[in-house]
């Protein structure tokens, strides 16, 4: 800050001239300034310029090795003089040209805040977008379960009621069925050796007896095409090269998948009992449970059997373990069949032998074709 102080005895009344030169002069050096200013008493400065911020100076001076300075327009003043200096950061805290920066600045944040304010709006919309579709990928997901889930419920309250299909309801190449998936597996179909010799004893019809068997010997159930076809050769092979059978055992055998391979079939009686049509449980049923399956193919090959008049309408059913010493058909499948309607308790506590009311003796059901 600079200051002049002018000298009191030039006060009274006198004009003082400052030049532009900073020298007092007449009217001869007027010349080198029009511009004048005359100082009175009467005018006083503000105590501090910087408590009123209506005081605006038109212009900022620097000054350097000055001792007399004229400034703007010239105005005498009687009295003391004092001449304020105000650098950038002076005007800052003044206030000064605050109009300009705030305007400047507005703008500024204006287009800031213009970018930003599109900005999130984008982000709002993909955001929202983003939400929609997230929530349309739900409710398809959720109507795919429900669908899956009705049909599959529906599914399994069918099955019970489902018709049950005899004959070859099957395409051409395809196995025939019995019903509810149940499928026929014949000789050729699973491999069966051409090393049988010829059976002798037909199996008479209507069949009055059912007999029930299983493999035994700690055979493990099989659970598939590939691997019961393998066991229906391997017992095959077995009956003819060990036991000197002229071919497999029983009429029919049955998987735990619940299909049914074909033996020695309707024709031919089996090696158990001749008036009796044999069927076997792929297995060791004194140690495995049956499947529903199984159970369940075994039922429908019956009511194939009585549908088409090979089995007599009032059949009986047994198990090999009421006809001979035996653990055949294991308890697991004794169990089961005990409570069909057609089984027969035969050979039990004071009931007659089994067969007996045919003229069949014990010697009947260890049949050696």
């Amino acid at each position: 800050m600079y200051t002049q102080q002018v000298p009191q005895d030039q006060t009274s009344g006198e004009t003082a001239l400052w030049t532009g030169q900073g020298r007092q002069g007449g009217a001869g050096n007027q010349g080198l300034n029009n511009h004048t200013f005359t100082a009175s008493s009467t005018m006083t400065m503000p105590q501090n310029i910087f408590t009123n911020p209506a005081i605006q100076p038109s212009s900022v001076i620097n000054l350097s090795n000055s001792t007399d300075v004229v400034i703007g327009p010239m105005t005498q003043y009687q009295g003391p003089v004092s001449i304020y200096y105000m650098d950038a950061s002076m005007q800052t805290a003044a206030g000064i040209n605050s109009g300009s920066s705030s305007s400047s600045s507005t703008s500024s944040d204006t287009g800031i805040g213009g970018k930003r304010s599109r900005g999130s709006s984008r982000s709002r919309r993909l955001t929202r977008n983003t939400l929609l579709l997230s929530v349309l990928v739900l409710l398809v997901l959720i109507t795919a379960i429900v669908i899956v889930y009705v049909e599959l419920s529906r599914t399994r309250g069918e099955l019970p009621h489902k018709s049950i299909y005899f004959g070859n309801t099957y395409e051409d190449g395809t196995f025939p069925n019995l019903g509810n998936g149940h499928l026929v597996i014949e000789r050729v179909q699973w491999g069966a050796s051409d090393r049988s010799r010829q059976l002798t004893i037909p199996l008479q019809r209507p069949i009055p007896y059912v007999l029930i068997t299983h493999i035994g010997v700690q055979s493990i159930p099989c659970v598939n095409l590939y691997k019961c076809s393998i066991k229906m050769r391997t017992i095959q092979d077995s009956a003819i090269a060990e036991k000197n059978l002229p071919d497999i055992q029983s009429n029919f055998y049955v998987s735990d998948e619940g299909n049914i391979y074909v033996g020695r079939g309707w024709d031919w009686a089996n090696t158990y009992a001749n008036q009796t049509l044999a069927i076997t449980f792929m297995g060791d049923y004194g140690r495995y449970q049956p499947t529903a399956k199984q159970l369940e193919g075994v039922q429908f090959l019956l009511a194939h059997a009585v549908a088409n008049h090979k089995l007599d309408l009032d059949y009986k059913l047994v198990a090999q373990n009421q006809t001979k010493s035996s653990k055949s058909p294991g308890i697991n499948v004794y169990r089961e069949i005990s409570k069909w309607p057609h089984f027969y308790g035969c050979s039990m506590e004071q009931a007659p032998k089994c067969g007996s009311e045919l003229g069949m003796t014990a010697a009947s059901w260890n049949g050696g074709q």
